[in-house]
């Protein structure tokens, strides 16, 4: 579908992409992806979160599409930091720079400021972009189904494992499914956010959770603010949470992320 936000997007990250590619080519981004150190275990992670309660992705967000600024002076480090003190199991940064704000940088400075995995959340189209997650710390990236055609996603899902990035695909409706339980993932987000029209429908994890059981980690995605929240999504079959801005502009991060964390383990 053309002229859709997702269109816009996607545009707009390989415009920065090819930015990126003639400073660094390919050939170079690939030595370097080789040469790169460990990975965190992301998936392992998030499981294990996941069998004690409420698993929780915390994200590194400085704007988005539909709200324009949400704190776009955040300091990476210091907010990744604050997470993982109230508990998350896993960070995710937001790496676009158009309609997100943030960048590789951002990235870096999230992960060496934490112990726990972190996930490089943009919208990544192209093997470049897989070696370059690797490059800058990423233990796992989002594939976004809408975004690839069905062959385009097993690819670039098989040259993550290569990689040793964890995956997580992300899908928004019952049409981007089997695409996604094809690419065998080891997440599975479902995001209640259409990202051709920005909206956000509660309803969509219900809908669409029955449809993907499987032996990955079910992720809901948009749409989590408060421990009603969790509950609610957990009771749908969800398993972990993705969350952004609810907590990117937290007064108090740390302890809004404790909050989120203990609403299955402690029934908050």
């Amino acid at each position: 579908m053309k002229g859709t936000h997702l269109d816009a997007l996607v545009g707009a990250a390989l415009q920065q992409l090819a930015v990126r590619a003639t400073m660094t080519p390919l050939p170079e981004i690939i030595a370097r992806a080789r040469d790169a150190g460990p990975v965190r275990p992301f998936a392992q992670a998030l499981k294990g979160a996941a069998a004690r309660g409420s698993a929780l992705i915390a994200e590194v967000k400085r704007k988005s599409p539909s709200k324009g600024d949400l704190n776009p002076d955040l300091h990476p480090a210091t907010l990744a930091a604050a997470y993982e003190r109230g508990g998350a199991a896993c960070l995710s940064v937001l790496t676009d720079g158009v309609h997100f704000g943030g960048s590789l940088v951002d990235l870096v400075a999230a992960r060496a400021a934490t112990a726990i995995p972190v996930l490089r959340k943009d919208f990544i189209v192209t093997p470049y972009q897989l070696h370059e997650a690797r490059v800058h710390g990423a233990d796992a990236v989002l594939l976004i189904a809408a975004a690839l055609e069905p062959k385009r996603l097993r690819d670039l899902r098989e040259l993550a494992r290569e990689l040793s990035l964890t995956v997580l695909i992300e899908v928004h409706d019952d049409s981007e499914v089997e695409s996604a339980r094809a690419a065998e993932p080891e997440l599975l987000g479902i995001n209640a956010r259409s990202l051709k029209t920005l909206v956000v429908d509660s309803g969509t994890f219900a809908r669409v959770a029955p449809l993907c059981a499987g032996p990955w980690t079910l992720v809901a995605e948009s749409g989590v603010r408060t421990p009603d929240d969790v509950r609610g999504f957990a009771l749908n079959g969800a398993q972990a949470f993705l969350v952004g801005e609810a907590l990117s502009t937290a007064t108090d991060p740390e302890s809004a992320t404790r909050t989120l964390v203990n609403a299955l383990t402690k029934g908050a």
